[in-house]
């Protein structure tokens, strides 16, 4: 791989300094909004997330009922697949995108949501309207509050449908214009194996798919501990053991209000005993 040209300049002292791709991914998004970042997995494991994803959808199908899921509009989305099969586990905890995240949110983060998408084939797909993935919100922030990693199980083009942005939306409140829209959106394509990262504040949506092929993607949104999530992972894998990285990931232990006064200080006391062993 050739070096990258020095960019002509003048009239600069200062310069973001060189990093490798999680680094270039931060950068992008603090400067745009979005970033695409390669995953890192083999062809085997890309396959099994794949195979994964069609059981899951069967067994959500089974579960609660196609019809009932289509009168919802939750037909094309998985809910926390990581429940149901433990590829999803490991891809919430790939390594890049922890990476990525420790370096935005300074170590403190928590997986608030994971979905799966199914953007089918010529039809209605209900992620096609512009959003921000914590919607309803008019308000920017000087550091990300929380990041979207979505996983391309499919590769994403322009033809099935592929992410639509407007850079730079994440630092102004309101949503732009239709014809400044229009102008300014991009499509990102990108391979199947990467992650398509956004800043959850860039307003964002799915495009139309005129192949004959739904287009799948697992969708995972980190954020700040204090954003209240979709799902109570404590809840929903109690009984599980996990290690205390994936504990912390998954906010198992420490984002849920106490329900008493005893209870908080029974946390205060786990909580001061773990800082004490960390240092």
């Amino acid at each position: 791989m050739s070096a990258t040209p020095s960019v002509p300049r003048y009239g600069v002292i200062e310069q973001t300094p060189a990093g490798d791709e999680v680094a270039r991914a931060v950068e992008k998004l603090r400067l745009v909004g979005y970033a695409v970042l390669e995953s890192g997995l083999g062809a085997d494991e890309r396959a099994a997330i794949a195979d994964a994803f069609e059981r899951v959808t069967r067994t959500q199908c089974e579960r609660y009922g196609r019809a009932a899921l289509e009168a919802i509009d939750e037909h094309n989305t998985l809910r926390a697949p990581l429940a149901f099969d433990d590829s999803f586990l490991r891809l919430a905890q790939n390594e890049r995108i922890l990476r990525l995240c420790d370096r935005l949110f300074s170590g403190a983060y928590v997986l608030n949501q994971q979905n799966g998408i199914i953007n089918p084939p010529k039809r209605r797909y209900n992620q096609a309207a512009y959003h921000r993935d914590l919607p309803y919100q008019h308000f920017v922030a000087s550091r990300p509050i929380a990041v979207n990693a979505l996983y391309c199980i499919d590769p994403f083009t322009a033809d099935n449908g592929c992410t639509k942005v407007i850079p730079g939306t994440h630092k102004v409140e309101p949503f732009p214009s239709d014809q400044v829209v229009c102008e300014l959106e991009i499509a990102l394509q990108a391979p199947a194996g990467s992650f398509v990262v956004l800043d959850c504040l860039t307003f964002h949506c799915g495009g139309e798919n005129l192949t004959e092929r739904a287009r799948r993607a697992v969708n995972h949104l980190f954020t700040l501990p204090f954003v209240k999530p979709q799902v109570d992972f404590r809840s929903l894998l109690a009984g599980r053991n996990f290690p205390e990285r994936t504990r912390r990931l998954l906010g198992l232990d420490d984002t849920h209000p106490a329900p008493d006064i005893e209870t908080y200080y029974s946390q205060r006391r786990a909580k001061i005993r773990s800082n004490a062993a960390d240092g």
